[in-house]
């Protein structure tokens, strides 16, 4: 009797935009999901969930979930719609399109997804090859990690580098730009046990996050400013003497030029700009370069500035001028994913793509819809999948009213009717992840994961894999590709002969649900220790010749036509925020403050924020300021405020903080406008301004003024 109670049990992965990819078990019973948990056998899951996912099960069953095709029976943004059958959201969707293209051209349709899904089969880029085979336009998503890519990819090649595991082996452990705790919580582990073992953890961020109070130094430059920061550390390491130069002699380019560019940045001048004293510059620098291993995680938010990717490469040239690479768990973490054998051509199907086919990048929405790119042919449909843009993208007000154009005809793909899909002529209900088949890569580790479909989708909805099938045969298309079921595609888009896949087959995933790629153990790899980096010189790159500004291919379905192509400077350095006191003296008159918004604790992205217990755990929008800045303005603990620019506004409750500094705000993002105080969020005010390098954004580059709501 007992034993008939027993659960089945699925192979999970989490397909959210996060580091950890965590695998899970599915715990399903009488055709019910009764329970998510993380799978034990696990290095890095290990057993435990974030909050966010600790009830994934109930996110399957919100009773607000769409669970049929509707068509907009009201004006648009009213939320007034009407069930129709797939067949004939299918069947109008292709007409539509046939009108649009037979007067327009193709290109006046434009995909739009980002990380709403991860995965391979299911996720941000499974529309690609449908969207290319049709011609439409190529949709450049590049909401995070793109700035980061670019440098990266400039400097030291697409290599995976320092194992996360490894980091139980470092002394010496900076976190840059990343709130771990709240955003990568299962690298925590590895890093309290380097702490155990007598590691120092040292974190570079402009607000005291949680990540920070936990740290043992906590080093506070002003936001824009960490180019200026990595730079002075650069300074201080040569003037010093400590720079490994037998290391740096055989496996660095461009070192003298390096060290001249360098001596421009003295301590002095570097805490002027900082706010970091010059003591302490030197002090990390010693430290760094002496308590070895000494290693760096790069968190993504470190490019959201003008000067993101430069201030990357200059924080890739630190572990080499120390000789960090020379040790286990010494060197750099970005994103493994290069390491990750993933046939990126057959996942995108670049081949489709027509030569001269124009690029809209994720971020320019809001222009592309309202005219303000002057666009030839203009777009005149808009399919969203796996993305919450009126959530997630910049100047969001402006995405608003492209939306409501009655000339737009807009289909979104979702689980909820959410701040986006209101606008849409046509909702497709998507399936869940534990209701469709799916391979999991990962930015946070070296594991892919294996998700299985462990239920059937409630009421009508579909994997967005299914959605492209049906689409792709009412267009005409018989390719292959779109043939394929879910286990097929699984399988198809992995390089299986590739050293890294140790040999195995989709059989072991069905048997174990994840597998490590063979790159060596943790305990022993060193990857860079005799340098043997994938760049066209075999070294780290502080010099370049003749680079241009480039988008990663994954960001752009491999498309390498419309490529941004401005010059890159030969050397890393400082490039100001746009949006500062010194370099914008008259729109800070009028907006004094630096907002930073960074990732909630407890949503992921805007996923969860329509959830009741989800909000009540994170708390409604708040904006943290200090309490020098809230005298200023007459604002009180618990006062609501509105921050607003000429962008945009929203409104939250004040939290008066020392975690903060004077003249910066912080306001997580991720919430819904329509559940918010007033129809309002974060991205109101952000600038839909590129970063620095890979079209990166510069959600940390925005000024507003901050005033109590009576």
């Amino acid at each position: 009797m007992n034993e008939q109670l027993k659960p089945d049990v699925f192979h999970g992965a989490c397909p959210h935009d996060c580091p950890d990819t965590c695998s899970m078990d599915y715990l399903v019973r009488d055709g019910r999901l009764v329970e998510v948990r993380g799978k034990r056998s696990h290095p890095m899951t290990r057993g435990g969930l974030c909050v966010k996912l600790k009830d994934f099960h109930d996110h399957h069953a919100n009773p607000d979930r769409l669970l049929y095709p509707l068509r907009r029976a009201g004006p648009k943004g009213s939320k007034r719609f009407e069930r129709i059958t797939w067949d004939e959201a299918i069947a109008e969707i292709g007409q539509r399109w046939r009108e649009i293209i037979a007067t327009y051209g193709s290109q006046s349709i434009m995909p739009y997804s980002y990380l709403g899904n991860m995965g391979l089969v299911q996720g941000i880029n499974s529309g690609d090859p449908f969207f290319n085979r049709l011609g439409t336009t190529v949709n450049e998503k590049t909401f995070c990690a793109s700035g980061s890519s670019t440098a990266w990819l400039l400097t030291v090649g697409p290599t995976g580098a320092v194992d996360p595991e490894s980091f139980v082996h470092s002394r010496y452990i900076v976190i840059w730009a990343c709130n771990s705790i709240s955003t990568n919580l299962h690298h925590w582990p590895f890093v309290l046990e380097a702490q155990r073992r007598g590691a120092k953890l040292v974190v570079i961020d402009s607000y005291r996050s949680r990540t920070a109070k936990a740290a043992d130094w906590h080093i506070c430059p002003r936001p824009g400013t960490d180019g200026a920061l990595a730079m002075g550390f650069v300074n201080a390491i040569i003037q010093q003497g400590l720079v490994d130069q037998e290391w740096v002699d055989r496996h660095t380019y461009g070192y003298p030029e390096l060290k001249e560019r360098a001596a421009e940045f003295t301590p002095e001048y570097v805490a002027k700009v900082t706010g970091v004293s010059a003591a302490d510059i030197q002090t990390f620098a010693r430290e760094f370069a002496t308590a070895q291993p000494s290693v760096i995680r790069l968190g993504v938010a470190l490019e959201r500035h003008a000067g993101g990717g430069q201030a990357i490469r200059a924080a890739c040239a630190l572990p080499a001028l120390v000789g960090s690479w020379r040790h286990v768990g010494g060197g750099l973490l970005q994103m493994p994913i290069w390491d990750f054998p993933v046939d990126w051509a057959k996942v995108s199907r670049p081949d489709w793509i027509r030569p001269g086919t124009r690029v809209i990048n994720n971020l320019r929405l809001g222009a592309a819809l309202t005219g303000e790119m002057d666009l030839d042919p203009p777009i005149k449909s808009l399919f969203v999948f796996c993305t919450n843009p009126v959530i997630q993208a910049p100047e969001t007000n402006k995405i608003v009213r492209g939306l409501e154009r009655e000339d737009l005809f807009t289909v979104v793909a979702e689980h909820f009717l959410t701040d986006t899909a209101k606008y849409a002529d046509i909702v497709l209900p998507a399936a869940m992840a534990g209701e469709a088949e799916d391979m999991m890569w990962s930015w946070g580790h070296l594991y892919f994961t294996y998700n299985q479909k462990a239920i059937d989708p409630p009421g009508e909805c579909l994997p967005t894999s299914e959605m492209w099938r049906r689409l792709a045969r009412e267009m005409g298309f018989d390719d292959p590709v779109f043939k394929m079921s879910d286990s097929e595609l699984a399988a198809y888009y992995i390089n299986w002969d590739d050293p890294k896949m140790g040999g195995i087959d989709m059989e072991h995933f069905r048997t174990h649900g994840y597998y490590k790629l063979d790159v060596g153990p943790p305990d022993t790899r060193t990857p860079h220790a005799e340098g043997n980096f994938p760049t066209p010189s075999g070294k780290v790159e502080f010099l370049l010749h003749d680079a241009k500004n480039f988008v990663a291919g994954p960001f752009r379905c491999m498309y390498e036509g419309d490529q941004d192509g401005s010059p890159v400077d030969p050397l890393p350095g400082y490039i100001p925020n746009r949006e500062a006191p010194e370099t914008n003296p008259a729109r800070a008159k009028l907006y004094s403050l630096n907002i930073i918004s960074p990732k909630s604790h407890g949503f992921l992205n805007s996923c969860y924020a329509n959830e009741p217990h989800k909000i009540r755990g994170q708390g409604e929008q708040f904006v943290l300021i200090s309490p020098a800045d809230a005298e200023k303005r007459s604002i009180r603990e618990g006062d609501p405020v509105r921050v607003y620019n000429d962008r945009g506004d929203f409104e939250g409750v004040a939290k008066v903080t020392g975690d903060v500094n004077p003249g910066i705000v912080v306001a997580t993002l991720g919430y819904w406008r329509s559940l918010n105080r007033s129809d309002g969020s974060v991205n109101a005010i952000s600038s839909q301004e590129w970063g620095g390098l890979g079209r990166c954004p510069s959600f940390s580059d925005n000024l507003v003024e901050v005033v109590r709501v009576n």
